[in-house]
């Protein structure tokens, strides 16, 4: 009966995927897509956009995709650009837009999950609140959520756990980073991507967080000798649809888009995990490594005392300071939303 009900549910799939493709005006789209250096987009978005979209639509949709840093584009900047409808659509690290909205970080907080199934988790629970926002204050349409392997410590000597972090000059690149700095001790330093390797090698600062995999092929390994696997946050990454785009569209192509994003985010989330286990492998001197450089990093375990530790620490600096930035009411949506599902709470007075 099982096979039966598999093999009818796959028969109704295709055949709605065919119905799709014979109703479906031409149309095309224009696509800023994600960092071209990261396995998101060589694995999962630009097959997405230039292989998966026309196959599926039997040529009726293409999308014209480049990655913003191709495009000479602050990533910061990327969901006014949407707004403003100088793309369709576009994807980006949402909490680089907390500059605008505070929101936007609520389910990549720093320290907030240490897996995958939980950073899943907290972002399935606050997807209501950041698809809200983006359509009322920022004229797009959230239509997947995704991201990237952990963004963990990288240190050019050893470290033995969190206390030794203290007073390091560290590289971040979002405000609750920072938040965990300050509670940690140590010094946080903002600071773009491409600038990261002169500044460890030059002794700018002694530690950087990026993910365990865009770190390996950027080259970290060579000016880093020491991986500290706290993860600080999994760059969460959204594709969204400009919303008048959107309300444009025959009910036939959002009915489409729909269901494709809803397949292409559990492939990116597979993804995550897959490359996680080969940014170990990759760091680590561990076969199989296709999708990085072999490196031989030490690994400095997480200790059970840091585990009981880092909560205390999200608590209370990181979420304490954002419930501050984000308002009373905003804090207690997330306990309702993300706090109860990660057993968490954020200060709402």
């Amino acid at each position: 009966m099982r096979i039966w009900t598999f093999v009818t549910t796959a028969m109704s799939v295709l055949c709605l995927g065919t119905a799709w493709a014979q109703e479906l005006p031409k149309s095309s789209y224009k696509v800023i897509g994600t960092s071209s250096n990261t396995v998101a987009w060589t694995v999962d978005e630009q097959p997405f956009w230039s292989k998966q979209i026309p196959e599926a639509s039997k040529g009726a949709v293409t999308m014209d995709a480049t990655p913003f840093d191709q495009m000479g584009i602050d990533d910061k900047t990327l969901l006014r650009l949407l707004k403003l409808g100088v793309a369709d659509f576009a994807s980006m690290d949402i909490s680089k837009m907390a500059g605008d909205d505070p929101r936007f970080e609520g389910c990549d907080l720093a320290g907030l999950a240490l897996d995958v199934p939980t950073a899943r988790k907290a972002c399935a629970a606050w997807r209501g609140v950041l698809d809200q926002q983006m359509q009322k204050n920022w004229g797009s349409k959230l239509l997947a959520i995704g991201g990237h392997p952990p963004q963990v410590f990288w240190c050019k000597t050893a470290v033995s756990g969190l206390d030794d972090l203290k007073g390091r000059k560290i590289r971040v690149f979002n405000n609750s980073m920072r938040d965990f700095m300050t509670g940690l001790g140590a010094s946080s330093i903002s600071m773009s991507f491409p600038e990261v390797v002169p500044a460890l090698n030059n002794g700018v600062v002694d530690c950087a967080v990026t993910g365990t995999l865009s770190g390996n092929t950027a080259g970290w390994p060579e000016v880093t000798k020491t991986i500290y696997p706290l993860s600080l946050g999994w760059s969460i990454n959204v594709k969204a649809v400009n919303l008048s785009t959107w309300n444009k569209m025959p009910p036939p192509v959002k009915a489409f888009f729909e269901a494709q994003f809803k397949a292409f985010e559990d492939k990116m989330w597979d993804t995550i995990s897959a490359a996680t286990a080969q940014a170990e492998n990759c760091n680590f001197g561990r076969p199989p490594c296709t999708m990085g450089k072999m490196a031989h990093m030490t690994l400095s375990p997480i200790s059970a005392s840091d585990k009981d530790r880092y909560k205390g620490m999200v608590e209370g600096s990181v979420l304490r300071n954002w419930a501050k930035r984000c308002g009373a009411d905003c804090a207690k949506t997330w306990n309702e939303t993300v706090g109860k599902a990660l057993g968490l709470n954020a200060p709402s007075s």
